[in-house]
């Protein structure tokens, strides 16, 4: 199978849409350059001239209203928000407007409105352009939110996107434009809602979501040359959230980490825990680990965003941290196991299955 980039399967989902169906079209700021969008939409407006491929002023709230209204009337808008940090801009349009009117008027009306935010982490881009808030999103009913990994996910989950009949918060990573994969050339969806495991292992489960799957990888390789099988499972939406998967892998390896591009209070990573802790307690050997980002806002200095982004290192020495903390719970049932026999009373470990937050530093 032919290999494309990241972005090339977003211009090319986006494009055999637009050829299937009239009613999609593209609408955003800087929609047709390559400083905003990379070459996710290369050739699009060529093909479908400004009736099709609207590039706006920047309105954040004004453009998605437009779009909002247009999907309200049997449009199939896709709006570009180049900087996810400024489509808090048009908050209100999305979660005020499009995630309640299906539910407002009772399943008669739909919003098949898809809303591409691109995260752009790093550059020293600083505070107001750089943060991953696909929580926030989530945390809202009517809305769908994805973060596609792969670029073949990247074009089936987009593809899905646009022909669902509801919002669909389609998150992308900039640091993944240039990644590549094997990408069937025919259209296909990925259904949204379905977790995937790209790397079956034993030891540990790694739940990870957009670029941060593909730094889990990288862990996994390099813990596999110190003999350690790790299960890498990628979220691909984060709402609705895959539980079964996450559960099966659990009861697998019986250790957990979670590695999340936003931070760990109220986030996704937050969200997996509560799954694993309230449905998968008896399996968890180990305290849960987590790797997000710092509770602070994104600095601007290089140096000090090689900090602050986390990488595949931290998820090793979060790895490593749930394997010697599943020996040490290990370590102690087997004490409490000696005491019982010999008539000591136990001590209890009231520690073991705390949820642990290793976010880095």
């Amino acid at each position: 199978m032919r290999r494309i980039t990241y972005a090339s399967a977003l211009c090319e989902a986006l494009d055999q849409e637009m050829a299937a169906d009239d009613r999609v079209y593209l609408i955003g700021q800087g929609v047709n350059s390559p400083w905003y969008v990379g070459t996710s939409t290369e050739g699009i407006y060529d093909k479908y001239g400004p009736d099709r491929v609207i590039d706006t002023p920047v309105s954040e709230n004004g453009v998605t209203g437009a779009a909002v209204g247009s999907a309200m009337v049997g449009m199939r808008p896709v709006v570009v928000h180049p900087r996810m940090d400024f489509m808090l801009l048009a908050v209100e349009q999305i979660i005020g407007q499009a995630a309640n009117w299906h539910y407002m008027f009772d399943g008669q009306v739909s919003v098949p409105i898809t809303i591409r935010a691109i995260i752009n982490r790093g550059g020293e881009q600083a505070a107001q352009h750089s943060h991953a808030l696909q929580a926030m999103f989530a945390h809202i009913p009517g809305l769908k939110v994805v973060m596609p990994a792969t670029a073949q996910d990247a074009k089936g989950l987009l593809i899905g996107s646009i022909r669902d009949p509801n919002p669909v918060m389609f998150i992308e990573d900039r640091w993944l434009y240039e990644s590549d994969g094997e990408v069937p050339e025919e259209p296909f969806e990925v259904p949204l809602g379905k977790a995937a495991v790209h790397r079956r292992g034993s030891d540990v489960t790694v739940v990870a979501a957009s670029y941060m799957v593909l730094e889990a990888l990288q862990a996994a390789d390099t813990l596999a040359k110190e003999g350690l099988e790790i299960e890498v499972v990628d979220l691909r939406t984060v709402r609705p959230i895959d539980e079964e998967t996450i559960l099966r892998s659990i009861s697998k390896t019986h250790r957990l980490v979670v590695a999340d591009s936003g931070w760990s209070m109220c986030g996704i990573s937050a969200e997996v825990c509560a799954i694993a802790a309230s449905r998968g307690f008896h399996d968890l050997s180990a305290p849960i680990q987590r790797v997000t980002l710092p509770a602070c806002p994104a600095p601007m200095c290089r140096v000090h965003e090689e900090a602050y982004f986390p990488r595949a290192a931290d998820i090793c020495k979060a790895i490593t941290a749930v394997m010697r903390n599943a020996r040490t719970c290990e370590l102690s049932a087997c004490n409490d196991d000696h005491n019982k026999l010999s008539g000591s009373p136990p001590t209890p470990d009231r520690t073991i299955f705390q949820l642990a937050d290793s976010t880095t530093t």
